[in-house]
């Protein structure tokens, strides 16, 4: 793990051990690579010169070339993320033993941004998840940073605060697992001891009459006078314009040092902020970061722990135990000199039972992030990261550093709550970056980018740092993923320009990682950050051999010609191995059925339209914007969800463009079958275009819940009457076109 320390009677804190079969995957590797060898010299010396070919088929021909060189690349990219692959484990009882009275303090920060999009009671979940860590209280600190300023969330926060007085006692006497309301509720078994069945019916009742208040208010738009008259935050909205424009609202809503900061059974709360950092239209807020950055300061004021963790509003934490991992990482007396941050996986606890959007990202999770810590550490993800609070303000690792900021207590919090209200809002202020251009450059998280996290994570490791992937078996937080087609296209749109904007910027890894990181890891880090690049070659070879089907143009060689094998051999080996590693990772063949379907049309949709938005940015004719994905969703979808129906509802210029290509791939392949058919079952067509043929079938067979869609399904689910006829009339006018020429 970097410089090691020399410990008398050392035991470590955490193991890492390499994955087994490196050797083999890389044999298998390399076959792969010679196969993709005998390919290009196919397309190098079969190239179809002779005048009688015609420029059509010679621009197809190319156009593939070009796909597979791209697709090459890729794979190589690939490759560095499965070469030397480490996996983590850690001995939390050596741990406790050796440090539980001399513990570092935790500040973690929950994020939110918009009340409608992410719903209060979805956000107070988290939050109350987090405040029921199995961590001494007067250890840690909880922060809401509300960049949508919304009075609806904080009132929501206070009554979290009020509800925590009950709850975080019954975690604690039951030690239940997990522990946000909402999960815990729906995971009860139904069998329980008496005592904790009355307990729980206590708990449920008042989270209920909680929620219904929440929901009220919401339905209202506006909070009652007589609750404002409560407490004297909600003052704060008396000067309030708007989302942003506004002063800002921080509220220490229980203080741990406050004697009578206690729960109902006297024990002592956690630290709870709710901060809503001051908004200017004449000042750009920097997005996340911004918000990130001005908890990160005004956190210092209050608690200042020496741990800061951030989750998403939407990640609750589903394991208690997880800041003990995470300790064990930072506070390892010989291997934890270079550890900057922990990154916890992120997954989802609504997933359908085969993840119908393949929102796991499960090769990413549980294959690819274990290789990016083999080389030095994975990127931050911007969610589940526990990082220590000096690298975050610049600090650059050396050989000479130690690990005294674990011996040093944080320093004596003085102040009454008003006063440290007052000193930690100047801190967030609008004009603070202004008046210290450190910030968000070489302290922080980074400026200038949609995917600050990426970034912030490469520039640390770039400092000289390393950071630590921890996949436990029980997941340390637990998300919501898109549950509807639009939402993941949305949000993957938004993933492909944001990584895209990195690749092409001076934060590059190629460039600014060179000398600083080991060149597997900034290999590693590209393969993420040209998602959006794969687009061109994917639409090229999903829609190229399908229209030269309908030419009787061949592209690919014959089935009977010894140029087929290496063809063969990639297709098999390449999609054989995916499958095996779905399957070793806990996935089920049908769920990689789906993520082969939804990788389809990532690539073909939301990528492609990531690359048009971002090459209209180079040339300043668009904007980088920051989406927030909606976190909500009606009932009638969630019941489509959870039946595996995939829903096109909704107006969406990416379902007009898909359906096209779909419908492009249907009619060549109808073709090329009613031709076979009047032929007689004409083997030579079967010989000579198989390898299309079998390309294009198995583009129809992915495409098939996509044809229900437009043509079968009657409920609320299907695709528009409007956009089926769109993509009907587009792909007939291409394919006709295509067969004219």
């Amino acid at each position: 793990m970097g410089v090691e320390v020399e410990v008398e009677g050392y035991a470590p804190l955490f193991e890492s051990r390499k994955a087994k079969g490196r050797v083999l995957y890389r044999a298998f590797a390399t076959s792969i690579f010679g196969a993709i060898c005998v390919v290009w010299a196919y397309r190098v010396t079969q190239t179809p010169w002779k005048e009688q070919d015609g420029w059509m088929i010679r621009f197809g021909w190319m156009a593939l070339f070009g796909a597979e060189i791209w697709f090459t690349f890729y794979w190589i990219l690939t490759q560095a993320l499965r070469w030397n692959p480490i996996y983590r484990s850690t001995f939390k009882d050596r741990l406790f033993e050796r440090y539980k009275n001399d513990l570092p303090g935790v500040d973690a920060f929950v994020c939110t941004a918009d009340p409608t999009l992410e719903p209060p009671i979805m956000v107070i979940n988290t939050v109350l998840s987090v405040m029921a860590y199995d961590y001494p209280p007067e250890k840690l600190a909880i922060y809401l940073s509300d960049d949508g300023g919304s009075e609806l969330t904080f009132y929501a926060m206070l009554e979290a605060s009020r509800f925590s007085k009950y709850w975080l006692p019954y975690c604690r006497k039951y030690n239940i697992e997990p522990r946000s309301p909402d999960a815990h509720f729906s995971s009860v078994p139904e069998s329980v001891n008496p005592t904790q069945a009355r307990d729980l019916a206590t708990v449920q009742r008042l989270y209920k009459e909680m929620q219904n208040r929440i929901e009220t208010a919401i339905g209202l738009g506006r909070i009652s006078a007589d609750v404002r008259a409560e407490h004297k935050g909600f003052s704060k909205w008396d000067s309030y314009t708007s989302r942003n424009d506004h002063d800002t609202i921080l509220e220490i809503l229980i203080d741990r040092r406050d004697p009578e900061a206690k729960d109902v059974e006297g024990c002592s709360l956690p630290t709870l902020v709710y901060l809503s950092r001051e908004k200017r239209p004449q000042h750009f807020h920097n997005y996340k970061a911004g918000a990130l950055n001005s908890l990160i300061r005004a956190s210092s004021i209050i608690s200042n722990g020496h741990i800061v963790m951030n989750v998403d509003c939407d990640m609750n934490s589903n394991d208690s135990q997880s800041i003990w991992d995470v300790l064990c990482f930072f506070m390892d007396e010989k291997q934890s000199q270079q550890i900057a941050y922990v990154q916890f996986p992120q997954k989802f606890a609504n997933l359908s039972k085969n993840d119908l959007y393949g929102g796991l990202l499960r090769s990413a999770m549980e294959v690819e992030f274990h290789g990016l810590d083999g080389y030095g550490g994975p990127i931050y993800i911007g969610t589940g990261c526990f990082h220590r609070r000096d690298i975050l303000y610049g600090k650059k690792f050396s050989k000479d550093c130690r690990l005294e900021w674990l011996k040093q207590s944080e320093k004596n919090i003085e102040g009454s709550v008003q006063e440290l209200e007052e000193k930690a809002k100047a801190l967030a202020s609008c004009t603070y970056d202004k008046q210290h251009p450190e910030w968000g450059k070489e302290v922080g998280i980074q400026y200038g980018f949609i995917c600050e996290d990426t970034v912030s994570g490469l520039a640390i490791l770039c400092r000289g740092w390393k950071s630590v992937f921890f996949n436990p078996k029980r997941e340390g937080f637990l998300g919501a993923a898109p549950t509807t087609l639009v939402q993941a296209l949305v949000q993957q749109k938004r993933w492909g320009e944001a990584l895209l904007q990195i690749a092409f910027s001076e934060r590059c890894p190629l460039t600014y990682g060179c000398g600083k990181i080991s060149f597997g890891l900034q290999l590693g880090v590209c393969h993420y950050l040209l998602w959006a690049m794969n687009c061109l070659a994917t639409v090229c070879y999903s829609t190229i051999p399908s229209l030269y089907l309908l030419r009787g143009t061949r592209l690919f060689p014959q089935m009977s010609s010894v140029w087929f094998l290496p063809f063969a051999y990639i297709i098999i080996s390449r999609y054989t191995y995916s499958l095996g590693e779905f399957l070793c990772t806990k996935g089920t063949v049908l769920s990689w059925w789906n993520d082969q379907r939804m990788w389809l049309y990532k690539r073909i949709t939301p990528y492609f339209f990531a690359f048009l938005d971002f090459a209209l940015t180079l040339t300043g004719l668009s904007n980088l914007n920051f989406v927030i994905t909606c976190k909500s969703v009606d009932d009638e979808e969630s019941k489509r969800y959870e039946t595996e129906m995939m829903e096109f509802s909704g107006h969406c210029p990416m379902f007009t463009f898909l359906a096209m290509l779909a419908l492009l791939n249907l009619f060549s392949f109808v073709a090329v079958v009613k031709r076979m058919v009047m032929n007689g079952g004409n083997t030579v067509t079967v010989d000579s275009m198989g390898l299309q043929i079998i390309l294009c079938g198995a583009l129809v067979l992915i495409n098939l819940p996509l044809y229900g869609a437009l043509f079968l399904r009657k409920d609320k689910g299907k695709m528009p009457r409007s956009q089926t006829m769109k993509s009907v009339g587009y792909a007939l006018l291409v394919s006709t076109c295509f067969s004219l020429l």
